[in-house]
């Protein structure tokens, strides 16, 4: 059974940075396409970002792309959403997602296994 633990969430102001981390445990990490989605309060869940296991495929949303960065660690079993210039906007809870067969997807019913989530909420 794989599990996903979020962390690194937390409530800056506007312009500020947050890393959240994205720890699997469980299965080979290498073999599994990792995403970040973000659901703010009253909407519906959202991609991020993502990226493939081998690293070389990565997907940002337009609202995200040029501020977010999405990495992997293979050997520490995890992945990392480096948030930079955060906007209120940005506020949600951040979940990461993996997909067995290595591949990254926009869709969130493309995942497996989903973690509970850390909440990020940025001040004006």
């Amino acid at each position: 059974q794989v599990q996903l633990v979020e962390s690194g969430g937390g409530l800056v102001q506007t312009g500020d940075s947050l890393r959240l981390s994205c720890k699997m445990s469980g299965r080979t990490f290498k073999s599994y396409g990792m995403g970040w989605f973000r659901q703010a309060p009253g909407k519906e869940r959202e991609f991020v970002s993502g990226m493939s296991w081998s690293g070389k495929t990565t997907l940002y949303s337009d609202s995200v792309k040029e501020r977010f960065n999405i990495s992997r660690d293979n050997a520490a079993i995890t992945v990392y959403l480096q948030m930079n210039t955060l906007k209120p906007e940005d506020t949600a809870v951040y979940t990461c997602a993996a997909r067995r067969g290595g591949q990254v997807e926009l869709d969130p019913t493309k995942y497996d296994y989903w973690g509970q989530g850390t909440e990020v909420t940025v001040s004006a």
